[in-house]
């Protein structure tokens, strides 16, 4: 496909500019509705995030289809208040970022979608975002300390894996996991407490219920199993939670603790944290193991997405950044969870590299990290 000269010719001139670009982004891989902008030097602009916690709470889980209805309604909203925050037009922005995938279908259907409809008709460039290396790549944002190559434990409620990061757009997986992601199996064992799911404007659900009720609770009263912790498995880098979460399922069907008893809540909550934060720990220590291997000489271990906000968690993995010697770098919590800011930065990233994509993208919804680089991306900036 022809590139249109009335986007692509500007695009040159744009990139060797010193001034600061400006990028809008769009976040609808899930249930949150995200919008921001931010610039090429870090500036948050302007954001909006609309969460659905009221509409899924009911149901015990993510519906997608209600997901999808209520990213329509909420995305011109969202993308129109972070216009007015930012006191700029569609016209003064620099490039439309959105996140292509992974995630839901239909939600990221709503968002790509609205993405490229606005690139086209103010002819903007378009930066279709892979989701986990937003995430990767939000601590750059925030540090000057992040630098390539990076080890990156990605951690949410659709995904867990270690990564190397080398660059931009290029990702080496070093494990993933086997069955449910951390963030999925918190949510889980939170509706076996039957705990209220948390409404914060920062982040919210179930998995933040359970962080918070596990701090008032005794992890030593129910001993949990720390998962692939005695046989071959414990040398793998994958992780796996779903034995974790039944074991816990079964603990309550044998009638071993009471969901109506608020001290036995936090007791099974502890327990699991602090199981699920020593599997995470060990995991991650050898992932530095393989770097090694691969004589890779990490620069620092950053810890990303939406459960890298447990501060358990956090405890546990900054042992093991000690233990190697780096330091360990986590978005603040709120960047933390599913937003618009790490779109839009994403796009900042590939944007200086000129890994724009044409009108025409269509949303993945699985799609491995490490395939980025074979999709036949160009650095193509000093070509345009």
């Amino acid at each position: 496909m022809r590139r249109p000269r009335a986007v692509w010719t500007p695009v040159r001139r744009l990139l060797s500019t010193a001034r600061e670009l400006r990028v809008l982004g769009i976040e609808t891989s899930c249930d949150d509705t995200a919008a921001a902008i931010v610039t090429s030097s870090g500036r948050i602009l302007a954001e909006t995030n609309v969460h659905q916690h009221a509409v899924h709470e009911q149901h015990g889980g993510i519906v997608p289809g209600l997901a999808a209805n209520h990213h329509l309604m909420n995305l011109p909203l969202a993308v129109r208040s972070t216009l007015e925050q930012s006191g700029l037009r569609i016209d003064d922005l620099d490039a439309i970022a959105v996140t292509r995938g992974p995630g839901l279908p239909a939600s990221l259907s709503v968002g790509v979608s609205a993405g490229k409809t606005l690139a086209a008709v103010h002819a903007k460039p378009l930066v279709g975002v892979h989701h986990m290396e937003a995430h990767a790549l939000m601590a750059r944002m925030e540090s000057a300390h992040v630098r390539f190559p990076f080890l990156c434990l990605l951690v949410s409620g659709g995904h867990t894996l270690t990564l190397l990061a080398h660059q931009v757009n290029e990702y080496s997986v070093l494990g993933s996991t086997l069955d449910d992601s951390v963030g999925e199996a918190f949510d889980k064992v939170a509706r076996e407490l039957r705990l209220p799911w948390v409404d914060a404007q920062d982040g919210g659900g179930a998995g933040p219920a359970l962080e918070r009720i596990a701090r008032q609770g005794d992890p030593r009263r129910f001993a949990l199993p720390v998962p692939m912790d005695k046989s071959a498995s414990a040398r793998l880098l994958d992780f796996s939670f779903s034995g974790l979460k039944a074991h816990v399922r079964r603990m309550r069907e044998a009638g071993q603790f009471s969901p109506a008893s608020p001290q036995d809540q936090a007791d099974v909550a502890a327990a699991f944290q602090h199981a699920a934060s020593r599997h995470l720990a060990k995991k991650t220590a050898l992932a530095f193991k393989r770097a090694r291997e691969m004589q890779v000489e990490v620069t620092c271990l950053v810890v990303s997405g939406g459960v890298a906000s447990n501060l358990a968690v956090r405890a546990a993995l900054e042992d093991v950044a000690r233990r190697e010697a780096v330091e360990m770098v986590c978005p603040q919590p709120r960047l933390c969870t599913d937003n618009g800011v790490m779109i839009a930065w994403a796009g900042v990233e590939r944007l200086r590299l000129g890994l724009l994509d044409p009108y025409t993208i269509d949303f993945i919804q699985r799609w491995p990290l490490d395939e980025l680089k074979r999709m036949g991306y160009e650095r193509r900036a000093s070509s345009f």
